[in-house]
């Protein structure tokens, strides 16, 4: 049986799938969103040569937390409970220089906290949110009974005012070596 030339072809012109299936691949690529873990939200300080003008702090005006390499929590020396740190950190920063051994006010308090290198990850996160909570709670009182609104739903002006009353001043000191404290 000889060809007919007039029969259709039974094959398929697959010579341009290589190209769709590239475009497709760059549409995708570039339309997709990429999941970036965040981690903690710090603002620092600009770079400079230049060293620190040294400070004179008062011992009463630093909230000393440490967590060691076994995940203990000392606050000033000794070990706490990671649930009594809020309140223990609200009492030293909003004291206002009525107990003499804690911060003579919030302008001036500062929480050193150190960490260790042998700190498991949660364990220092859960004690950084707690400080941030004592701040964060701090704030709100204060703006609930002078605006009588939360902090965050304030305008910036009194945002700014609430924010200078009681600034966030969390030292983070390079951490230790393994097991030195």
């Amino acid at each position: 049986m000889a060809k007919s030339k007039n029969r259709p072809s039974t094959e398929i012109n697959a010579s341009s799938m290589a190209d769709i299936a590239f475009l497709l691949l760059i549409f995708f690529l570039v339309t997709t969103r990429m999941a970036v873990d965040k981690g903690i939200s710090v603002v620092l300080p600009p770079w400079s040569d230049e060293p620190p003008p040294e400070t004179e702090l008062q011992d009463r005006n630093a909230f000393i937390v440490v967590v060691n390499s076994h995940d203990d929590l000392l606050v000033e020396n000794e070990i706490t409970d990671i649930k009594d740190l809020k309140n223990k950190a609200k009492r030293f920063i909003n004291n206002k220089g009525e107990d003499p051994t804690l911060s003579d006010n919030p302008q001036i308090a500062v929480i050193s906290f150190r960490g260790d290198r042998g700190t498991s990850y949660e364990r220092y996160i859960g004690v950084y949110n707690e400080l941030l909570a004592a701040y964060n709670e701090l704030r709100d009182e204060y703006s609930n009974g002078t605006y009588g609104s939360i902090y965050n739903d304030l305008d910036s002006a009194d945002r700014a005012v609430v924010k200078k009353l009681y600034p966030l001043r969390i030292s983070e000191a390079e951490p230790l070596d393994y097991g030195e404290h």
